[in-house]
């Protein structure tokens, strides 16, 4: 499969190179290239490549290339390129991993690192696919790509229902339903965390902090917008700009104050107006369970 990639660097010189050395690589297909930050921003949306080689650390500073244009992309985009960084120095490369950037090669480039970083990136395409069948789909939940996520919405699902009858050789088991589990993958390292332990998210940037109940917090790269997608509305519904809430965690609802409390803590999120009907919903679900009004 060709992957397509363009190439944001201040300095065409480093561009050519950059992409003579790429071409040596079968599976990756040139598009365009940008010297500064408003052309690569244009180019992106418009091409919508597989991979980007961006500069950070522009000689030219007018170009305005930093890492700030990964964050400009999540405005538009609900899937961005994988980014690998191309500069001449270490300082930014500490700020550069917290974009999940591919990988970060110094200037001037090296064949072989460049050849690992495309093997890094033809990893990270795959592991944005399904690798593994899963019994219980509904009962695990991995925070994906919003490609996928797109695509496992939209696929038809063909399930044939037997019924059969209870017997003393074929009794029929009550399986207790599962909690869901949701891993936040970051770099090999797979944090399972069962919803059911999840107070609140927070949206902090391009990040969301996940509040548990042990008060532990967890940070996952992805934006808010992205768990509002693809959590179940079941248990997890949106009440600000800023927080997600676990409905079966509210001990208090304040619409005078527009607050909500969380259980067992004095912790308390405020909602919005934009979010009034997602609130009442939580009221009324809370009333239709085993309730009583006094």
């Amino acid at each position: 499969m060709s992957h397509t990639y363009i190439i944001i660097d201040d300095n065409q010189d480093d561009v050519t190179k950059t992409q003579a050395i790429a071409e040596r690589f079968r599976n990756l297909s040139f598009v365009a290239s940008a010297n500064n930050y408003d052309e690569g921003v244009n180019l992106i949306l418009e091409h919508q490549p597989h991979l980007v080689f961006l500069e950070i650390d522009p000689s030219d500073k007018k170009s305005n290339l930093s890492l700030s244009l990964i964050n400009e992309l999540y405005r538009y985009l609900s899937v961005v390129p994988k980014i690998i960084i191309t500069t001449a120095k270490k300082d930014l490369a500490y700020d550069a991993l917290k974009y999940e950037v591919v990988d970060y090669l110094l200037k001037p480039l090296d064949i072989n690192d460049f050849r690992k970083a495309i093997l890094k990136f033809d990893r990270a395409i795959k592991s944005d696919l399904p690798h593994m069948e899963v019994k219980n789909p509904a009962a695990t939940f991995e925070v994906l790509d919003e490609t996928l996520t797109e695509e496992l919405e939209t696929a038809e699902t063909d399930v044939e229902v037997k019924t059969i009858p209870a017997t003393v050789e074929n009794p029929i088991l009550v399986q207790k339903e599962q909690s869901l589990i949701i891993c936040v993958k970051s770099y090999g390292d797979y944090r399972y965390i069962d919803s059911n332990d999840i107070l609140y998210f927070e949206a902090d940037n391009n990040s969301t902090d996940i509040h548990l109940n042990n008060g532990e917090m967890i940070t996952a790269f992805k934006t808010l917008k992205h768990f509002e997608t693809v959590l179940p509305q079941t248990q997890f519904l949106r009440i600000h700009n800023s927080y997600i809430i676990n409905v079966e965690q509210v001990s208090r609802i304040h619409t005078g104050n527009t607050v909500c409390y969380i259980k067992n803590s004095t912790t308390k999120l405020p909602f919005s107006k934009s979010y009034k009907d997602n609130v009442d919903l939580i009221i009324t679900r809370i009333a239709g369970g085993n309730y009583l009004e006094i």
